[in-house]
């Protein structure tokens, strides 16, 4: 009997009710559980497989079979394993961890038998029960946003303390002190070419009393309408900067005491580091001061245009007045402008930020609906390069800020690192340049006569030259003011344009230089009657393309532009040369009929013809063109150094791409004896003169019908492709020396001849390298250059194509044309175009192209 004063069977709990319950339904056993029949009662003495294993005697054939296993009734209390001794730590193997007895095995957690373990999935995982799962999802997700919150707020915020701590705010006089260092420039031999000085280099720091409240506010509201009450900076703000950046959008989260740091640092770099010591500086600045100082601190050290840095620099530039004597008008100006400040001379971005400026006034409670309305545009005083007269050339100067701004050393930063310029400017070009161009314009009476003259180096893309016109002109009240940079300006390039027609149709296959078109003058496309400059500029029905470049017959190459190649690829294969249309470039490339013939309202401006032009004379390999070789700062470390690119301009393989430029230029070479003009001793050159006509007005002179309004020369030799270009300020009827009209090779061809005989004097003589003939009969040789008649002292190149029907007269309009004595007499003239053609702003319209 049981002495167990608990009762029960032998081998149970004396204490069942302390058991965990089995659950309700039938027992389960789980995958690799106890044998059927395991923990069944058994009478005594029974040796059946319920019993312990030092309980069964005698052979496994005295055992008695297993029995099935019966399912307990609900009143049934749960069978268990055979009470046995306290395990000693005999009873256990190796270290203690392991059961000796698989009775002993099981979850004890829950239960103390394995037929009541939970349930596994095929993996051996426990299947969890609803309550269970959402219980770890939670548990789960507690220990995520722990993690969250120690990654974004706790490690953040100790590392923001330490920040705040090591970083200091500079002041507004540290910082002014590095704002006024000139910048020198080099010519490409090293030599000094001058220095561009600041204009607010003796700029003075004014005390927030000194200040006028309108511009403070003025500045506020258009860079930083929670100035007032924001802690360095605007978190909405900066959620609106990434959100802009994500979607492509303008505007930026930067704070005035951000920008003020910004300014500080002299670093603009787009990382995670200066942005975050950018907002601990902040952050402690406006912990430090009070807002007037900070407010003030900024507005004494930001950059506004003109070289202009402080308010009272900017005063003294924009309106030639004292900060403190600035009104309404005049504050938001300068307010909107520091946002863009490289634009400030363009009229309409000024007068677009001034808007914005005075807009947030209003919004902000600065200035009243009705005051806003009633202020005027305040038109900044004339900006004049008096000061840099004779020191550095004023359109160098822009043209290497540009592209310097282009790399990363903008106009804000461009006076803060004491920068060293190193140019591709070559004194002697420069000044054969500026030679030639006064020699030819001597004698010279027509006041509406204008010119430039770009020359680059075809095996760098460096620009050895540059001249744009005088930079210091009379206003019309007789007032000095800052000159128009016509290198940079666009107008009709002319028959200028026919080897990039002539380009377009060897890259499509279609032919060469020694293909046939019908030549004759007065050919009818359509509606469109083309004519040719007069009989030296036709040819026969048969007339080859080198032929035709040469005499620059409109009627072959617009034949070829409408029938074959049409507009597209003629524009294509003037960007492929270097040509830069806009929005990146001054350029215009129009895909109409008009531009076979360089008319309507295509232009080029001369600095991108020398570019193109360079790729024919660089054997098909388009370079960069650029201004500068390198950038140093004042400890002479490098800031800047030109990439050194080069790639085939008008096919993917070098080779074809070197066969199309060789065949425009040996289409180009006979137009230099024709045109009347000469190659430097020893040196091989090639080129294309071009004109614009002018459209006659009613009221004009009868004399003006027969003037044009653009002339060019474009030419090159295999180390210098120079473009030189002769013409007035829109459509304007222009009279040489000789009261007649002007053409592309009366001014604007010797003056390149003149350049080319100054530079390339005392330098070994150059050719061009020879390549496979494109086209006709596949022949290896071209016509023979046709030479201009004796006694033609003026080439004639104007010609009047029209929309109606040919009324059979002429189209040669210089009486100094020689009389006809051939069928085809040679002749350099070339008068190109189409009436109604040439009506874009500031270039000549009506007529045409003009050889």
């Amino acid at each position: 009997m049981n002495d167990d004063p608990h009762g029960g069977w032998p081998g149970q709990d004396p204490d069942p009710a302390r058991r965990p319950q089995r659950p309700a339904g039938p027992p389960r056993r789980p995958a690799g559980g106890p044998p059927p029949g395991y923990g069944q009662r058994q009478g005594p003495g029974s040796q059946g497989p319920g019993q312990a294993p030092w309980q069964r005697q005698g052979s496994p054939q005295q055992q008695p079979p297993p029995q099935q296993p019966q399912q307990p009734r609900r009143s049934q209390r749960p069978p268990v394993a055979p009470q046995h001794e306290p395990d000693l730590i005999t009873h256990h193997e190796h270290n203690g961890t392991e059961h000796r007895y698989e009775a002993d095995r099981g979850y004890d957690d829950q239960y103390d038998d394995e037929q009541y373990a939970p349930e596994t999935d095929e993996n051996g995982k426990p299947i969890l029960t609803p309550a269970q799962r959402k219980k770890r999802r939670w548990r789960r997700i507690r220990r995520v946003v722990l993690a969250l919150f120690c990654l974004f707020v706790v490690i953040p915020a100790i590392a923001f303390v330490i920040t705040y701590f090591a970083v200091d705010v500079p002041s507004p006089q540290a910082i002014a002190a590095t704002q006024g260092q000139a910048v020198t420039y080099y010519y490409a031999d090293n030599t000094e070419m001058g220095k561009d000085v600041p204009k607010g280099g003796n700029r003075q720091i004014l005390t927030p009393e000194q200040i006028p409240d309108i511009v403070k506010k003025a500045v506020i509201a258009t860079e930083d309408a929670s100035f007032e009450t924001n802690s360095g900076f605007d978190i909405g703000g900066i959620l609106r900067a990434v959100y802009n950046q994500v979607t492509a959008g303008k505007g930026g989260g930067s704070t005035i005491s951000q920008q003020y740091i910004k300014v500080a640092s002299g670093d603009d770099e787009s990382s995670l580091t200066r942005k975050w010591t950018e907002l601990a500086k902040s952050f402690k600045m406006n912990q430090t001061y009070e807002k007037k100082d900070i407010i003030s601190a900024y507005l004494n050290i930001i950059y506004f245009g003109r070289g202009a840095y402080g308010i009272e620099s900017a005063a003294q530039a924009f309106f030639a007045k004292p900060a403190g004597e600035l009104n309404a008008s005049e504050a938001a100006l300068l307010a909107g402008l520091i946002q863009q400040p490289g634009r400030s001379e363009n009229p309409k971005v000024a007068n677009e930020r001034w808007t914005v400026a005075l807009n947030r006034m209003v919004q902000n409670g600065f200035l009243s609906a009705a005051d806003r309305a009633n202020l005027q545009f305040p038109t900044p005083v004339p900006q004049t390069d008096k000061e840099q007269a004779g020191v550095v050339n004023p359109f160098i100067r822009d043209k290497i800020k540009d592209e310097l701004a282009a790399n990363g050393i903008t106009g804000d930063v461009y006076y803060t690192g004491g920068y060293k310029v190193y140019t591709t400017i070559d004194p002697k070009a420069q000044a054969a340049a500026e030679q030639a161009v006064a020699d030819g314009m001597k004698g010279q009476t027509d006041e509406n006569l204008l010119n430039a003259l770009v020359a680059i180096d075809p095996k760098t893309g460096g620009v050895k030259a540059y001249y744009g016109g005088p930079s210091i002109v009379k206003g019309p009240n007789g007032q000095d003011q800052k000159g128009r940079d016509w290198a940079n300006t666009p107008q009709n390039p002319g028959s200028s344009m026919k080897p990039f027609d002539l380009t377009a149709y060897m890259q499509m296959g279609k032919g060469g230089i020694n293909s046939t078109f019908d030549g004759s003058n007065n050919r009818q496309f359509g509606k469109q009657t083309i004519r040719n400059a007069g009989p030296g500029s036709s040819c026969s029905a048969q007339c080859t393309v080198s032929e035709a470049m040469q005499r620059s017959a409109n009627t072959v190459f617009y034949d070829m532009v409408v029938n074959v190649t049409k507009p597209g690829p003629v524009a294509q294969a003037a960007k492929d040369a270097g040509i830069k249309p806009a929005p990146e470039g001054a350029s215009e490339l129009f895909a109409d009929n008009n531009i076979a013939l360089g008319g309507g309202k295509t232009a080029v401006s001369p600095e991108d013809m020398a570019a193109s032009y360079a790729t024919f004379a660089g054997d098909g390999q388009r370079r960069t063109r650029h201004f500068v070789t390198k950038v140093t700062n004042s400890q002479d470390e490098a800031a800047y150094s030109a990439p050194e690119e080069a790639k085939p301009a008008f096919s993917d393989d070098s080779d074809k791409s070197k066969q199309i430029a060789g065949n425009v230029t040996e289409s180009l070479k006979g137009v230099i004896p024709f045109s009347k003009l000469k190659c430097p001793n020893n040196h091989e050159c090639a080129g294309k003169t071009g004109t614009q006509q002018h459209t006659y007005r009613q009221g004009e002179p009868a004399s003006a019908k027969d003037s044009n309004s653009q002339t060019w020369m474009v030419g090159y030799t295999p180390s210098i492709s120079a473009a030189v270009w002769v013409g007035g300020d829109g459509d304007k009827a222009l009279k040489g020396k000789n009261g007649k009209a002007i053409f592309g090779s009366t001014i604007a061809g010797p003056i390149w001849q003149k350049f080319l005989s100054l530079y390339l004097n005392g330098k070994p003589g150059e050719r061009f390298d020879k390549v496979k003939i494109i086209g006709g009969d596949d022949s290896n040789t071209i016509p023979s250059t046709q030479t201009p008649p004796e006694g033609d002292e003026d080439s004639n190149e104007t010609g009047t194509p029209s929309t109606g029907p040919s009324t059979g007269s002429s189209s040669s309009r210089n009486e100094e044309d020689p009389p006809s004595s051939s069928k085809n007499p040679p002749s350099s003239s070339e008068n190109n175009g189409e009436e109604g053609n040439g009506n874009g702003p500031g270039r000549g319209g009506g007529r045409g192209d003009n050889g």
